[in-house]
């Protein structure tokens, strides 16, 4: 098997998880004693808050900061043990990198440089490929944390991906290539779809963009405590 994509930094622990506060606060565990631990997930992460399950933990870089610890992942109850879920937010876009280089997303073949956060007028995306000979691919990355058979997104309203949707589409109509890659970072999901049971504004504009060309491809990653590996890509049910 190859190496992971990407590793987590050392001195992760796994704790247990207590409960989250506001957005950016979760309290666990870890030896038996309560830590203040950060997280960069604005999402509402529908049905991983589960007190006493697993969590995986990050030391900040910076031994300035208040809050010595990160949250990476969570733990999910499974046949009597549990599998991981990734929720940093932040690593979806080193994903991407990884995934590229890797050559596990074959719909790049042919493309040599990959920029991040790259702008277009007043809209920023995700990933900027370019290639000899080949139309410029604008790519916007998300995270994905929920199954309901599917994979699916988002798990929260968000007027900003439909936003990004629409920037896609005017992309492909003015001759590039747009696509949306979604990492699913769990290995319970079976297919991707939109969750229009949650956000159907934004159900209705995923479809519409595939209708208009954007491209869809959810990749499923394996999630460990030392890092996370390339799975598979999930087949979409729109």
């Amino acid at each position: 098997m190859s190496g992971a994509l990407v590793k987590y930094p050392e001195g992760c622990r796994v704790g247990h998880f207590v409960r989250r506060e506001k957005r950016f606060f979760v309290h666990a565990e870890l030896d038996g004693q309560p830590v203040l631990a950060h997280t960069n997930n604005t999402g509402s992460m529908l049905g991983l808050l589960r007190p006493g399950m697993p969590v995986l933990l990050s030391p900040a870089a910076n031994p300035e900061r208040k809050l010595k610890w990160t949250m990476e992942a969570l733990g999910q109850p499974d046949r009597g043990g549990f599998f991981w879920v990734g929720v940093n937010t932040a690593m979806p876009n080193r994903l991407m990198e990884a995934l590229f280089r890797a050559g596990h997303l074959p719909w790049t073949a042919g493309y040599t440089t990959l920029r991040h956060e790259a702008r277009n007028g007043e809209s920023r995306l995700d990933g900027l490929l370019t290639g000899p000979g080949l139309p410029e691919l604008w790519v916007e990355c998300k995270n994905v944390t929920l199954v309901e058979d599917c994979a699916a997104f988002p798990d929260a309203v968000t007027e900003r991906g439909a936003k990004h949707l629409h920037t896609l589409m005017r992309l492909k109509a003015e001759g590039r290539r747009a696509a949306m890659l979604y990492i699913v970072q769990r290995p319970d999901g079976q297919c991707f779809r939109a969750a229009e049971y949650i956000d159907p504004v934004y159900a209705q504009t995923l479809a519409e963009a595939a209708a208009a060309g954007v491209e869809i491809w959810p990749v499923a990653v394996d999630v460990r405590p030392d890092g996370i590996w390339y799975s598979r890509t999930l087949p979409v049910r729109l």
